[in-house]
């Protein structure tokens, strides 16, 4: 039934993309995130805690990246190829609010 309805609504490839995308953005906050608590912390123990934190955050990062460039839906080294892709999505978001 899900697929269905992704189809229905123009969506079958966009899903994964979408997830992606949004834990993307998230790896990205997290490594903001954990790098500013590491510049207002005084303990020693916390900042090396929050160190390992960013360093699993980067990481993270670099495979959901990785899968993201194999699947054809991010483009970090060609922004006109990311505008493109950028382009479809909003043009797919536009459709869906429009139904």
């Amino acid at each position: 039934m899900t697929n269905f309805l992704q189809n229905m609504a123009g969506m079958s490839g966009m899903t994964d993309q979408v997830i992606a995308t949004d834990f993307l953005i998230s790896a990205k906050s997290g490594i903001r995130n954990a790098a500013f608590a590491i510049t207002e912390t005084a303990s020693p123990e916390l900042r090396a805690a929050l160190r390992e934190q960013l360093k699993s955050a980067v990481e993270t990062h670099g495979i959901i990246s990785d899968y993201m460039v194999s699947k054809g839906y991010y483009h970090p080294q060609d922004i006109s190829e990311q505008a493109q892709v950028n382009l479809k999505a909003a043009k797919t978001a536009l459709n869906l609010s429009q139904q």
